[in-house]
């Protein structure tokens, strides 16, 4: 008994210890976005992330210059009772005190640095990467040298805006849709409702990529191209099918006999579906609209083929590839942009994430 007990707390230490890791790995990059987006530009571009945490690090406590001691570069010099060569010294020397040596400059005119090793730590934070990333209009950079720049933003707020408008209705409408199907396909009696359900399932297996010229010929034809009823539609032709098949797995589970009491009583499909199947069908409505929001929160090949170059009307993927392209060496604004574009995926997917696995787990298991 004894034995049996002490293998099972065994096992959870170790199930638990391997997830902590596992969760502690994939949160070290997060925590290196986040901080890396809130640094200035010098920081961010001299020292790691990881220097807001207490480090050791060399700095100056004296400089000696070497002309002035009468030392010569061209062979071995001693100073502070080490002798060392000009090479030696560039790379730096430490002494039996614990301070380095280290020479600065060209051999002509350099100097020679004294230095400590202290701890220390960066936290030096700024918001600009963000007002800078989000504001349309222009913004002014100082730098280290106290020059004054002037850099364009990036009107990230607008992008912004144009997910969400192309978000939200991307996941309800295919959601609603979904629902009405596998409602008829799991309770209602109709010719070729096998048939039709095999093709939503074989449709599972078809790449979006084949489709998006046929698509975009017709939506040419409607004068569709560059709209948001464009991509919306899109959409929600290519999320139906898996939404259909993880609605249906579901409803078809549902207790047969309180929708037999509901038609006795006088119940229509229409009010059976509104008042006892869509209530019922939480967990799985809330597990496809994670899946749904966050694949279209992340698209960038469908918008970019059904939205176009337009600038006012690009998404965050969209914006954050202009991003890279225009700004590709600065990564403070390039880990701003990207944290900004996983907040609101990340709110969502908390927010609906208990009803996740309930909503996944549907249907696989039968009484």
């Amino acid at each position: 008994m004894k034995s049996s007990r002490a293998q099972r707390i065994r096992g959870l230490l170790l199930v638990n210890g391997v997830l902590l890791l596992l969760v502690l790995i994939w949160l070290i990059p997060v925590v290196g976005l986040l901080v890396s987006s809130f640094r200035d530009r010098f920081d961010i571009q001299t020292t790691p992330w990881w220097a807001i945490l207490p480090h050791r690090k060399w700095e100056v406590v004296e400089k000696i210059d070497p002309r002035a001691q009468g030392l010569d570069a061209s062979g071995p010099m001693t100073i502070n009772g080490i002798t060392a060569t000009f090479e030696e010294l560039r790379a730096g020397v430490t002494t039996p005190e614990g301070q380095r040596l280290q020479w600065i400059g060209n051999r002509r005119i350099g100097t020679i640095e004294v230095q400590d090793k202290v701890w220390t730590v960066s936290w030096k934070f700024t918001l600009d990467n963000y007002k800078q990333v989000l504001q349309g209009k222009s913004f002014v950079y100082t730098r280290e040298d106290g020059t004054v720049v002037t850099i364009p933003g990036d009107n990230f707020y607008g992008a912004l805006l144009n997910s969400i408008a192309v978000a939200l209705p991307s996941t309800l409408i295919p959601i609603l849709i979904a629902a009405f199907a596998a409602y008829g396909f799991a309770w209602m009696n109709f010719p070729g409702r096998r048939l039709m359900f095999i093709l939503v399932v074989a449709l599972l297996v078809v790449p979006l990529q084949i489709a998006l010229v046929p698509i975009l010929r017709d939506y040419a034809k409607l004068n569709l191209n560059g709209t948001f009823l464009a991509i919306w539609l899109a959409h929600t032709g290519f999320g139906l099918p898996l939404a259909t098949y993880l609605l249906f797995n579901y409803i078809s589970t549902l207790p047969r006999e309180t929708l037999e009491s509901a038609f006795i009583d006088g119940a229509s499909h229409f009010t059976v579906f509104t008042r006892l199947i869509l209530p019922l069908s939480v967990p799985a409505l809330a597990s496809f609209a994670i899946f749904q929001f966050l694949w279209v929160w992340n698209d960038y090949l469908v918008a970019l083929i059904f939205l176009g170059g337009d600038r006012n009307f690009q998404v965050v993927t969209m914006r954050l590839a202009a991003i890279v392209g225009d700004r590709g060496q600065d990564w403070h604004l390039l880990t701003a942009g990207a944290f900004v574009t996983m907040v609101l995926p990340l709110i969502v997917f908390f927010s609906l994430q208990r009803y996740f696995v309930r909503g996944l787990l549907a249907g696989s298991i039968k009484g």
